[in-house]
C-alpha cells in the first residue's frame, strides 16, 4: 500500500506547474467592461492564485513527509474521525484565502500612478487662494480665510464623514458612488484617518498642504493605518486609486516619501473648478 501515497505525490508534483501555467489562461475576464474596476479584479485574482499555489505547495510538502514516514515504517496517517482526512490534512482548521483588500502589497510603478495629473503644490495653492489662515502653526486650527471658509462643509460622504471644501466633497461623493456601484465589498471596508487640518507643512514656516485647504483626505481599509514611506500599501488602496484618478485626484503613493493613504484634488481639477466659478 505504500505505493499509493507515492503515486499521489508524483501526480501532485506533475500537476502543480501545469496548474500554475494554465489557470491564469482559463480565468474568465470581462472583455466588454470599461472602467477603473477592471484592474481591481485582475489584482485580486492574482493574489488569490498566489495563495492557492502556496497552499498546493504546502500540501505537496505534507504528502512528501507522509510518504517518507510510511516508507520508513514511522508514524501512520491519521484515520478518519480524528479531525483529519485520508491524506492527513486537518479539515477542522479554516483554510480560507486571506482577505484580498487588506493584503499589503508593493505599489507597482508608483512614481507614475497619477499619469497626466498635476500636483497642486503649496505655492500654487497660496497664489490662488492665499493661506487658509495667517498664523499657521504645527497644530490643526480653524480656517479663517474668508474665501475658503465660506466653501467649507462638514458632510457624510459615502462611508465616511469629512470636512472639506464643497466642490471637493461633491467630487469625493462621485468617487464613492462609482466604487459602491462597481465594488460594494471594497466600499464597505473604506475608513478615514482625517481630512481638514489647517496647519503648516512640518519643517516649513509659511506653507500649507492640501489638507489645510480642505482639498485632501486620508483613507485606509478597515481602519488599519498604512506604514509611511515603505513603498507598500493595502491592495484595497491601489484599487481606490483607480477611481480617484478617474475623477482627477492625485494619489500620495507617487511621492518621494510614499504616503498611500493620502488622496488630494489635482491642480487640473482645481483649475476646472476655478474656470466654472466653483472656487
Amino acid at each position: 500500500m505504500r505505493i499509493v501515497p507515492a503515486i499521489i505525490l508524483g501526480v501532485a508534483i506533475i500537476l502543480a506547474p501545469i496548474i500554475w501555467y494554465v489557470f491564469p489562461l482559463i480565468v474568465p475576464i470581462e472583455e466588454n467592461y470599461e472602467g477603473p474596476a477592471i484592474d481591481s479584479g485582475a489584482r485580486i485574482e492574482i493574489e488569490m492564485i498566489s495563495q492557492q499555489v502556496e497552499d498546493m505547495r504546502n500540501q505537496i510538502e505534507q504528502l512528501s513527509l507522509e510518504v517518507s514516514r510510511s516508507q520508513s515504517g514511522g508514524a501512520v496517517l491519521p484515520q478518519s474521525g480524528d479531525g483529519a482526512d485520508d491524506y492527513g490534512f486537518d479539515s477542522t482548521t479554516p483554510n480560507e484565502i486571506i482577505d484580498a483588500y487588506a493584503q499589503v502589497v508593493l505599489i507597482a510603478n508608483r512614481k507614475k500612478v497619477n499619469k497626466e495629473l498635476e500636483l497642486a503644490n503649496s505655492s500654487f495653492l497660496r497664489e490662488t487662494f492665499g493661506l487658509p489662515r495667517e498664523d499657521l502653526t504645527d497644530e490643526c486650527q480653524s480656517m479663517t480665510n474668508p474665501r475658503l471658509e465660506e466653501k467649507l462643509v462638514l458632510e457624510e460622504v459615502g462611508p465616511i464623514r469629512v470636512r472639506m471644501l464643497k466642490p471637493a466633497v461633491d467630487s469625493l461623493r462621485t468617487v464613492f458612488e462609482n466604487i459602491q456601484r462597481t465594488d460594494p465589498d471594497l466600499y464597505a471596508r473604506i475608513n478615514t484617518a482625517g481630512s481638514l487640518c489647517v496647519r503648516r507643512i512640518r519643517g516649513a514656516t509659511s506653507s500649507a498642504s492640501a489638507h489645510a485647504y480642505g482639498l485632501a483626505v486620508d483613507l485606509n481599509i478597515d481602519g488599519v493605518l498604512d506604514t509611511l514611506g515603505d513603498g507598500k500599501t493595502q491592495l484595497g488602496l491601489t484599487i481606490l486609486a483607480d477611481f480617484f484618478r478617474e475623477e482627477g485626484w492625485v494619489w500620495g503613493a507617487a511621492w518621494g516619501r510614499e504616503d498611500s493613504m493620502h488622496f488630494e484634488v489635482s491642480r487640473n481639477k482645481i483649475q476646472e473648478w476655478l474656470d466654472d466659478g466653483l472656487l
